[in-house]
């Protein structure tokens, strides 16, 4: 079994696909590798939102729970996804719970560190900000047919559009 550092653990995930070696070199500072049993929380909604995750085994399940009802997941996320982008806007608390639905192996990203890096460097900033672009979306949309399926009057769940 080939051990790899964190530079090419990171650019190995699709986030960070294509960057350049440099830029792996010195995102790696801010990363380190976890490990979640099943049924454990990488984090819970309000939580202080101070990292992310690059899931590299393992599947989570984004959750809400919301009083009175059963847990809701709104999205699950499988390996060579994200896990968390509340650490991008201040308050930088968590808006979802994040449950490891297997054993996961995940790198995390240091949030505070992160932020510093792309405050100093905003080319790399802006690279940062541009791949997560599209995580936000999937996350709203995730949400979005979610709320339809719970809130639409019978007949009109397929119909939003």
């Amino acid at each position: 079994m080939e051990i790899k550092g964190l530079a090419e653990v990171l650019a190995a995930q699709p986030l960070f696909a294509g960057l350049s070696t440099e830029t792996m070199s010195f995102l790696e500072s801010c990363a380190k590798n976890e490990v979640f049993e099943a049924g454990v929380f990488l984090f819970k909604a309000g939580g202080q939102a101070d990292r992310f995750f690059l899931l590299r085994e393992g599947d989570v399940a984004l959750e809400l729970q919301i009083p009175g009802r059963a847990r809701l997941t709104v999205q699950s996320v499988h390996p060579g996804h994200v896990v968390g982008a509340s650490w991008m806007l201040p308050p930088y608390s968590w808006r979802f719970d994040a449950r490891a639905l297997t054993a996961v192996r995940a790198t995390s990203i240091d949030a505070t560190c992160l932020r510093r890096k792309c405050d100093d460097n905003p080319a790399l900033g802006y690279e940062v900000f541009k791949r997560f672009l599209p995580i936000l979306a999937d996350r709203l949309q995730a949400a979005r047919v979610q709320l339809v399926d719970l809130y639409a009057p019978p007949g009109e769940i397929g119909r939003a559009g």
